[in-house]
């Protein structure tokens, strides 16, 4: 069998297994979200923190809402690690530096998980349970809880209600996230993923030296990183160590619990408007972006230019041999398709070109299907868009779902689009008119990548990283925190505003001018839409980076 060959086969087992969970998965979480029943823990819950479970808010009041849960999320996880000194199973690690931890906090509540230091000597075991893993949690539930409430808002008429956010978040954890991990877990320690308390083994390596292994709770936050399309890792060489990622089945375990939840979530859509076509319509140009994306990048990957990788038949480089070059690309660009940043290669040493494709599928903006819930709210607002530019072209308004898109809509949406394309383009070129480009390791086009690949990442809330570059300093610790926390929640605020706005609409009834948007011509018109809009942007930045490396 050639790698190739192994490839497809990985490939074309994930898009099965995709397929098989859609309806069932998708309808159980449909189910959660719209449900009026509580169970006694979630009751138990809402009295704690002094919520009326029945009590629905506008979109007002879930945008502040979500904002100071995740104000109090950031202030509670930067106090633990300033003071895990203190802490029950510090391993005796010292506090983290008031700017790394600035940033660390910033980067897990906002589902980012960019991580600009090494996990195994700087985090201790209780801050990794209690902090990093807890955010892995409930950051992921507040992506769902805004797509949930984007969706009521195409769904519901004349009312200025979106249901609960406090009820959305405690559904999606207790019921959705937290049953899968807990399995997901025990998986992943049969495959040899390690889970202990354990402060660390010393060894004796091959050559004679010593070293000591850090263990820890890996498996339990080894999978909602990935579930919760989170990333980040237990150890600084990510899921590229072994404790982390031993197996090839492991590895194809990780990147399925990358896409479960994204790729589920259209069908949750198609349900709760009452057309499961317009559900598969989504799913349809997510699954076309992706395709293409895993392709492109398996195949720049393995017809690398160059005398070595055309040699060997592939870019060998920075890649896990018991993952091979293909497993290494398709997980690259799963982890770049979503908000997920997880690594199992070294994207810094990938071809250009093969390079070119994770920051390209985070510039899409990750809709192909994207974090979980940000996927699914991102690329109903391109549809908006793709609605709004159809309707200018014969003359009439425009309409979505028997929602008419108007200037306060397209406003809406279009700020929401221009947010991300304004902070990697002003943050890259404040990085070099700083001077502080300079701590990439590479001058000319592939030192532009990497600066580029780091304020893409952050503020796409991806928090993978090129790498090559070092971005432990005050400077790019501020930077990239300020783009991680704008590039979430301003995005966040915009499609609340949208949701609330289209909810106090009246439905208008379809007629012979609507454009159909559950047929191929559709999602033809989303793909072509999601992609010129990328090329438009970003297309110079490209050039003077990675495809004049190519080139």
């Amino acid at each position: 069998m050639t790698m190739t060959t192994a490839g497809v086969i990985f490939v074309l087992s994930l898009v099965v297994a995709l397929v098989a969970v859609y309806k069932p998965f998708g309808d159980y979480m449909y189910r959660v979200v719209s449900g009026t029943r509580q169970s006694r823990v979630e009751r138990g819950i809402y009295r704690l923190v002094g919520v009326n479970p029945a009590a629905e808010q506008s979109w007002g009041v879930y945008a502040r809402s979500v904002l100071a849960f995740s104000v109090v999320s950031l202030l509670f996880l930067y106090l633990l690690q300033r003071v895990q000194d203190k802490l029950w199973l510090s391993l005796g690690f010292d506090p983290v530096v008031p700017h790394g931890a600035w940033n660390t906090a910033v980067s897990f509540v906002t589902n980012t998980n960019w991580q600009s230091y090494s996990g195994e000597s700087t985090m201790g075991h209780l801050v990794q349970m209690a902090g990093l893993a807890v955010q892995n949690f409930v950051s992921a539930s507040v992506g769902i809880a805004v797509a949930v409430a984007l969706v009521r808002g195409f769904s519901r008429h004349r009312t200025e209600r979106l249901g609960n956010f406090w009820v959305d978040l405690t559904r999606i954890t207790v019921r959705i996230l937290l049953p899968i991990a807990v399995l997901g877990a025990f998986a992943l320690m049969l495959g040899g993923v390690v889970q202990n308390l354990s402060g660390g083994t010393d060894v004796t390596t091959l050559t004679g030296g010593g070293q000591t292994i850090t263990g820890g709770p890996v498996a339990s936050q080894e999978v909602i990183k990935e579930l919760g399309t989170n990333g980040g890792g237990f150890y600084n060489a990510n899921s590229a160590h072994p404790f982390e990622n031993p197996t090839s089945w492991t590895n194809w375990i990780e990147i399925f619990l990358i896409l479960l939840i994204p790729f589920s979530l259209p069908r949750v859509f198609g349900r709760m408007v009452g057309q499961n076509r317009q559900g598969y319509a989504i799913a349809a140009v997510m699954a076309i972006l992706a395709l293409a994306s895993v392709t492109l990048t398996n195949v720049f990957e393995l017809t690398g230019h160059g005398t070595v990788p055309q040699a060997v038949g592939a870019a060998l480089e920075g890649k896990e041999l018991r993952f091979d070059v293909s497993n290494s690309a398709t997980f690259a660009a799963a982890t770049t398709l979503t908000s997920t940043g997880a690594v199992n290669s070294f994207h810094d040493s990938f071809t250009p070109l093969g390079g070119m494709m994770p920051l390209f599928n985070m510039m899409l903006g990750e809709v192909a299907p994207g974090g979980v819930g940000s996927g699914l709210y991102g690329l109903l607002i391109l549809a908006v868009i793709t609605v709004f530019v159809a309707g200018l072209m014969v003359g009439r308004t425009p309409e979505y779902l028997g929602k008419k898109i108007g200037a306060r809509e397209i406003k809406f949406a279009s700020m929401y689009f221009l947010i991300m394309p304004a902070l990697v383009l002003i943050g890259t070129a404040a990085a070099f008119a700083t001077g502080n480009n300079e701590t990439a390791l590479n001058a000319g086009p592939h030192g532009l990548s990497e600066v580029l690949y780091a304020f893409t990442s952050a503020s796409n809330n991806n928090g993978s990283a090129f790498a090559g570059i070092t971005v432990n300093t005050t400077w790019w610790d501020t930077a990239l925190g300020l783009c991680m926390l704008l590039g979430r929640f301003l995005p966040i605020i915009f499609v609340l505003a949208l949701a609330g706005s289209l909810a106090r609409q009246q439905p208008t009834p379809a007629s012979e001018g609507t454009l159909p948007t559950h047929r191929p011509l559709f999602v033809g018109m989303v793909t072509g839409v999601t992609v010129v809009l990328v090329a438009l942007t970003f297309l110079p930045a490209l050039a003077l980076g990675p495809l004049a490396e190519g080139l």
